[in-house]
């Protein structure tokens, strides 16, 4: 044997009741679970290394459903934001938007449009590109960092705002037939290739200018492959509840699985309206649709400033945005959508400027604006010309009650939609997992310890098609946290928002210590995922 882990508590995942035993491990799976019980008068395991863990609780790893590390993980063998939260395995190609599938022209165009998510702005020699298909980035995540693979384990959306750019452009239009023959095509491809599922970016161009019609037809290839559609569907403001529907709807008429990203509902509008959300869903199950969710433990929102605007003025990308901005008609004309209309991009809520924070900027010289409340229209146009929109936001928009009914439900898994980028981040990157199990279980008892735990293990396993992850048994994958369920937090604030957590000492992936005795190791143990 590798490693034993003796006289921890148990917390396997399924949610059912914690035990003590001793864990064995070897060649990277769970080779036995001694409980305390059937111990007793009998051998304890052993092995080349014995760690004692009394007082601390070994769960699966943590499953993040919706990450942007799209290109950290490429950039960053240590990882830690992710790897000292426990999380061992990342779902990446959120919100319709990624690096693969691409041609070059469209590789340069997406790099340019999410800047502000992950750096990697054409000029940026930091990566090399040097893939065009979903196999190729998904090989590239193998042979990173000298051919030691990543830092956590990371599976793939296929992003359907990228594959609209590859095929039709930026045009807010129907695709032709020939454009969605495309279409079905490369998502075929990258299905086959190993993701797991599609993602769109309905209040991102290009993604948003797709109709349900052509989104079921995608969606009708995702399910061929057994795989699901995670949508940032096209409100979480105004309308949020219909939105919703519309997605039930249109994963029903292609007979798909359904993950709804960051579920939340959001602005005044909603305040108080998860139950509605919950009832939506709750009959769509009971009806047989299958449907899970993410969610963060936080209250504010993070994107990019560019994505407020209205879809129009986003149209033909993002050479053609700056030229609109520029122009002091047309930027009236935004200005009046955004402030008095509701830009479709703002969820369709007119915008209050003193809820949105500059959290990080492409241009080092514009870093004193990084921590500022927006004043209105013209310092936001300002910024978006200068930084080539570039420019990262918090926005503050939630409401507490409806992030805590949310991730009650039995559908919930734990995603923290952390862009990583930008000079003060968002908290929830490098805290998203802790804050679940110091904030909510310990401090609110809004989850009991087992339950969170399932959350943020099992369910996501479950929705990936994991048959050896998420739970603790014999013969799966030895993915493992260890961490202390009196002392686990977040250390991440909005002050300090890169500051790690605490109480998680260890972390294991493939058998192998990633994080020890609270610090990273200089193991790198991750790989691609892929299901087929």
């Amino acid at each position: 044997m590798d490693l034993v882990i003796r006289d921890v508590d148990v917390i396997d995942g399924s949610g059912g009741d914690s035990y003590r035993a001793d864990v064995a491990v070897d060649g990277g799976r769970i080779a036995a679970i001694v409980k305390e019980g059937a111990a007793a008068g009998c051998q304890r395991p052993t092995a080349r290394r014995v760690l004692d863990a009394e007082g601390l609780a070994l769960s699966p790893g943590f499953i993040d459903m919706h990450a942007h590390s799209d290109l950290a993980l490429l950039r960053d063998p240590d990882h830690s934001a992710k790897a000292a939260q426990g999380v061992t395995l990342e779902v990446l190609g959120q919100d319709g938007l990624s690096y693969a599938p691409v041609d070059d022209r469209t590789l340069g165009e997406v790099r340019r449009a999410i800047t502000g998510w992950n750096g990697g702005a054409p000029g940026d020699t930091t990566i090399d590109f040097d893939w065009r298909t979903v196999g190729e980035y998904l090989d590239r995540l193998d042979r990173s960092h000298g051919g030691q693979g990543i830092a956590v384990n990371a599976a793939y959306l296929v992003p359907q705002g990228t594959v609209r750019m590859y095929a039709v452009g930026w045009d807010d239009r129907p695709a032709t037939e020939a454009e969605l023959n495309r279409m079905r095509q490369l998502v075929a491809e990258g299905m086959e290739q190993g993701a797991v599922g599609m993602s769109s970016g309905l209040t991102y161009t290009p993604g948003m200018y797709a109709p349900d019609t052509e989104l079921a037809e995608l969606c009708k290839v995702v399910a061929r492959y057994d795989g699901y559609y995670c949508p940032h569907h096209r409100s979480y403001g105004a309308g949020a509840l219909q939105a919703y529907e519309e997605m039930v709807a249109v994963t029903r008429d292609a007979g798909c699985a359904l993950h709804l990203a960051h579920a939340t509902m959001n602005f005044g509008v909603n305040k108080g309206r998860a139950p509605d959300l919950l009832a939506l869903l709750d009959e769509a199950l009971e009806q047989g649709a299958d449907i899970s969710l993410d969610s963060y433990p936080y209250t504010p929102g993070c994107t990019t400033l560019v994505a407020l605007l209205p879809s129009w003025a986003s149209e033909g990308g993002p050479e053609a945005v700056l030229a609109r901005l520029e122009d002091d008609e047309t930027a009236e004309r935004i200005r009046h959508h955004l402030e008095e209309i509701g830009s479709d991009g703002c969820h369709g809520v007119p915008i209050e400027w003193d809820t949105i924070e500059i959290s990080g900027v492409s241009d080092p010289g514009l870093a004193d604006l990084v921590g500022r409340r927006l004043d209105g229209w013209t310092t936001a146009r300002r910024l978006l010309i200068g930084d080539r929109l570039g420019s990262t936001i918090l926005q503050h928009v939630g409401h507490e009650e409806n992030v805590r009914t949310i991730m009650r439900h039995r559908v919930h898994t734990g995603g923290s939609d952390g862009i990583l980028q930008g000079f003060k981040p968002h908290p929830r990157a490098y805290g998203t997992f802790p804050q679940y199990l110091g904030r909510y279980v310990r401090e609110l008892g809004v989850l009991s310890l087992e339950e969170c735990v399932a959350h943020l293990t099992s369910r996501p396993a479950a929705r990936l098609r994991l048959p050896d992850r998420g739970l603790v048994r014999e013969g799966y994958r030895a993915d493992l946290v260890l961490f202390d369920p009196a002392t686990v937090a977040a250390g991440s604030t909005y002050d300090a928002p890169r500051t790690l957590p605490v109480g998680i000492p260890h972390v294991l992936i493939d058998g192998r210590f990633v994080m020890e005795d609270g610090k990273r190791t200089d193991v790198i143990a991750g790989r691609s995922i892929r299901p087929r």
